[in-house]
């Protein structure tokens, strides 16, 4: 759709002023901007276009389509463009009461939840009139209510991944507004499900191709993980003869759990090849049963196996199951919302990060997933976000190096040079402070090096970014850290170390 409308609004006083009172949608608002500085997670433009009187706004995306924040922290899209967005506020004045509506709703519950708003909004103020007049200038037809509904449902199905709102300073993510949209698993695993069909049906071609591709191997291999067939024991051998040529996965154990359930004792000649492929390979599949055991001890080995790692409902698997799938399928933006939404979970409620068995002591180590699956994504400002809180909740002196030396990083490569220098000062507390014996032999080790490097490339950072100041106090501290390392240590950093000072004493 155009956005005719939209132009007439902006030349005609009187109709703007209608479309703002009594359909809250206010142009004049848009200079005003939202309630706080906010950008899109997948990095798209946001022009605003109007607000209403409870602080929400309305923006415009690059392909048109309007997103609706509320001043809650709620956000999705409303319309594929501003007309549609209008004929939407026009036809519903009371829309956001809406979202939740669906078209498979019987069409009187529809008409009657409508017509429960529109009578509370004619107590104050008239809207059937105005309605009438506006559409009538605007060139809109008169649509039902029950049509509208179903536009605005199917619009805000659209908002993830590509619309997800986030608060620029904090990086959060806004809530859903309506409903939300499938499970992450349903989008990754439908590749899967259809080659696991096609290698049901006996097509040769597929047996070939699907077994040769890494990514729909593993992709198939979880299909079949939760649609366990009979007849798939064939399929299952063949996926996990070249399964192995992955080394250790995750789905080349679930290859050799799904074929071993079937108790066939004559796989395990396959079974222990796969087991022997390398030393992890050899790891990940230790505890099988040796030549010679019997169907029972194949079964008992891989029913353990299955109940702890795997299992039959998809929504049981760790949600970096679905991320890692979804990001080797190219399913880039559903896998960094997923993370992101995970990540704001972590920050309202840290004690998911309680072990079970030991409920004083937090399990960090998803944090640092998280950040280094940032990372590999290309979103800085999130794994950032990650480490920063992961570094905050180490303990022992060791760890808090090493999350600050991470951090210092992160913080240099996203440009955030003062940052960085803050962070490497930490690193240099924890070692000249630690409070604990953890890291009484950081000199001889790769930590040690790791740390000298880092500071010598902040201060060539530094350098190239003309801060002459910063970089020669940096310097004179790296210079310290490298004094302080063994000889082994020392040799793998002593080229940079040179490279650096000469950068220094050029920008002098």
């Amino acid at each position: 759709m155009t956005d005719h409308a939209l132009r007439l609004l902006r030349q005609d006083r009187r109709l703007a002023e209608l479309a703002a009172f009594p359909f809250d949608f206010d142009l004049a608002r848009a200079a005003h901007g939202h309630v706080e500085e906010v950008r899109l997670a997948s990095g798209g433009p946001l022009e605003t276009v109007a607000g209403d009187d409870t602080g929400g706004t309305y923006f415009i995306c690059a392909d048109g389509a309007v997103l609706y924040a509320d001043s809650e922290g709620a956000a999705g899209i409303i319309g594929s463009s501003v007309d549609e967005t209008l004929e939407l506020v026009i036809g519903l004045p009371g829309w956001r009461g809406y979202a939740r509506l669906s078209p498979d709703d019987d069409e009187e519950k529809i008409l009657a939840c409508v017509a429960e708003t529109e009578d509370g909004i004619r107590e104050h103020y008239g809207i059937d009139e105005e309605r009438a007049g506006l559409l009538k200038a605007l060139g809109f037809p008169k649509r039902s209510p029950v049509e509208l509904v179903g536009r605005l449902r199917a619009a805000l199905l659209r908002t993830e991944p590509d619309f997800v709102l986030l608060n620029a300073d904090e990086g959060c993510a806004y809530d859903r507004i309506g409903p939300a949209g499938p499970p992450l698993w349903e989008p990754v695993l439908a590749a899967g499900r259809a080659d696991l069909a096609c290698l049901r049906e006996g097509d040769r071609r597929a047996w070939r191709e699907v077994a040769e591709d890494p990514v729909r191997r593993r992709i198939t291999l979880r299909a079949a993980q939760f649609d366990r067939a009979e007849g798939d024991l064939e399929l299952l051998r063949h996926l996990l003869r070249h399964e192995t040529r992955s080394s250790m996965t995750d789905e080349l154990r679930l290859a050799a759990v799904l074929v071993a359930l079937r108790g066939d004792t004559g796989d395990l000649t396959l079974l222990l090849e796969a087991r022997e492929t390398d030393y992890d390979t050899a790891c990940g599949l230790g505890g099988m049963p040796e030549p010679g055991a019997s169907a029972d001890e194949l079964q008992q080995w891989a029913r353990a196996l299955d109940e702890s790692m795997f299992g039959t409902a998809p929504s049981d698997e760790p949600v970096s199951t679905w991320t890692d799938l979804a990001r080797d399928q190219g399913m880039t933006g559903l896998a960094r919302v997923t993370l992101i939404r995970e990540l704001d979970n972590i920050f309202m409620d840290q004690s998911r990060l309680r072990r079970p068995e030991a409920p004083h002591n937090l399990a960090t180590a998803l944090l640092s997933g998280l950040a280094r699956d940032f990372e590999e994504l290309g979103d800085l400002p999130q794994a950032l976000r990650a480490q920063r809180l992961y570094a905050a909740l180490q303990e022992t002196a060791w760890d808090r190096a090493s999350a600050r030396h991470t951090l210092a990083r992160l913080e240099r490569e996203a440009g955030r040079l003062p940052q960085a220098a803050d962070s490497l000062a930490a690193v240099r507390d924890a070692l000249a402070t630690p409070g604990d014996d953890s890291l009484r032999h950081w000199q001889q080790v790769n930590l040690g090096r790791f740390i000298a490097e880092e500071h010598y490339r902040l201060t060539l950072a530094l350098a190239d970014a003309g801060r002459p100041e910063e970089a020669r106090a940096l310097l004179t501290a790296s210079d310290a850290i490298l004094g302080e390392l063994s000889e082994n240590a020392a040799n793998g950093v002593r080229e940079l170390a040179k490279r650096t000072a000469a950068r220094v004493r050029e920008v002098n």
